[in-house]
């Protein structure tokens, strides 16, 4: 087999089964803003300025209900949400009345401000959510299985507050609202976003068009970077949020990087931005994210930690996903308690590459049709990182391959072990990071998941490099 097989382009890609809209990435804002405002200084003659930017929505304390009792009593919890109102400056991408949340997250920053995690909540996801009482206009919410994001929808932020409490059992401190048109001017002002592209992009529908390899992006470009579906990956949402936060850890890295801290006009521009881009309760002032940034100041970006509460796509409700027990409890208690992620993935003498860190492009080496396609979303509930559906060149295929270059190697023992049967093969001349998964006629599936297993917790943090995973 020849090193064309791992690095030469494949047939048009097949896509997974359509999982709803479009979604718009106003979270990452929210999501880099509730993170780097609490790991960066601000300038005191800017403060006022800065204050003035923010808006303020109050929560009443007796419409939460019974609340979880605060264990670590010095972590900062905020819950992050992302807007689509698109009304004034919004108007230019659709109009429809009210105002929706695709993205939930919550952001938790350790006691000691030594380290901090990102919980990403599956918008999809079919959760038990809490009774809320009608207020400002909104219907209020009945207790009843659903939808994680029609909290917000029903309640607003009050309700969707409520409801990821209930559901994690961890104290929430503050919440983020953040504004999508803030995003571009937040690329902007910190001179732009590196990321890496595995192959070229033409999305009409994004508006999109990339070169292959590392670049850096800003304004518009970044935004149909975060936009773009179909033309990226399996063309799942899944699969945009892990690119989506591997955008937020490349921005997390660029705002803390020497760069733009030491620059005190790009320092203020993005935080100017940023400010201008949220809403939060008003406790959360930007003299407490001043405060939360003097006690983080030494925090690195390998003490980031992303992570995705632990899910599958669901069988009764189809186009949903369902949290996997025990791994979504025991995260939730170890952000609650505060403690650290156990499991080095250090066994017999390897190191043994978490999923979270391993790209892969499934190809169907087979007659089967839509096979890759099916196979992808199986890889992608175990928290791969999938680049690419398609089908194999010069098939038929009679065993089930693993291609991989020595850029690879460490990560290709961790995709073997999950499947019933395959080959492992190197091409020592290639020279993609990536893994290549050859779905041949002897396919028999993936292992059973592991009750308990570690892997599902481990995420990535904001040093994850796609260019060299």
């Amino acid at each position: 087999m020849s090193s064309g097989l791992i690095d030469a382009p494949t047939e048009p890609a097949q896509q997974a089964p359509s999982r709803r809209r479009r979604r718009w990435p106003w979270w990452l804002a929210a999501a880099v803003l509730a993170v780097v405002l609490a790991v960066v200084a601000t300038v005191a003659g800017a403060y006022l300025k800065l204050s003035g930017n923010v808006k303020h929505i109050d929560v009443p304390t007796e419409d939460l209900g019974d609340r979880p009792v605060k264990v670590a009593t010095r972590a900062v919890n905020v819950l992050v949400v992302g807007s689509d109102q698109r009304n004034g400056k919004n108007a230019k991408y659709g109009r429809f009345p009210g105002e929706r949340t695709d993205t939930i997250m919550l952001a938790h920053i350790s006691p000691n401000r030594d380290n901090a995690m990102i919980i990403s909540f599956p918008r999809d996801s079919m959760v038990r959510l809490p009774d809320c009482r009608a207020r400002q206009g909104l219907t209020g919410q009945r207790a009843h299985l659903g939808m994680i994001n029609e909290s917000f929808n029903s309640g607003g932020i009050t309700c969707t507050w409520k409801t990821v409490e209930s559901l994690t059992g961890i104290h929430i401190d503050h919440f983020v609202k953040v504004d999508f048109t803030g995003f571009k001017s937040m690329v902007d002002a910190v001179g732009g976003v590196e990321v890496c592209v595995p192959e070229p992009v033409h999305d009409t529908k994004a508006l999109l068009t990339l070169r292959a390899g590392r670049q850096t992006l800003k304004g518009e470009q970044a935004l149909g970077y975060v936009r773009a579906r179909y033309s990226l990956g399996d063309g799942s949402d899944i699969g945009r949020i892990q690119r989506q936060q591997m955008f937020i850890a490349s921005m997390v890295k660029k705002v803390m990087s020497g760069e733009t801290l030491t620059d005190p006009a790009r320092l203020f521009g993005f935080l100017d931005a940023a400010t201008k881009s949220v809403t939060t309760d008003p406790e959360l002032t930007p003299g407490v994210m001043k405060d939360l940034a003097a006690g983080a100041e030494g925090l690195a970006a390998g003490q980031i930690h992303f992570i995705t509460t632990p899910w599958r796509y669901s069988v009764t409700y189809p186009g949903r996903v369902e949290w996997v027990e025990p791994q979504s409890t025991q995260l939730f208690r170890i952000v609650a308690q505060d403690r650290t992620v156990t499991g080095s993935g250090v066994k017999g003498g390897q190191s043994k590459v978490p999923r979270s860190k391993i790209q892969v492009e499934v190809r169907n080496g087979t007659g089967r049709p839509n096979l890759a396609a099916l196979v992808a979303v199986q890889l992608e509930e175990r928290g791969y990182h999938i680049t690419k559906v398609g089908d194999a060149p010069g098939g038929p295929y009679p065993k089930t391959l693993v291609v991989y270059s020595p850029k690879g190697a460490a990560g290709a023992p961790t995709l073997t072990r999950d499947l019933l049967r395959s080959t492992g093969r190197l091409i020592r001349r290639a020279v993609s990071p990536r893994l290549i998964l050859v779905v041949g006629d002897d396919w028999r599936g993936l292992k059973p998941p592991r009750r308990n297993d570690p892997d599902s917790l481990k995420g990535f943090d904001a040093t994850h490099d796609s260019c060299t995973a």
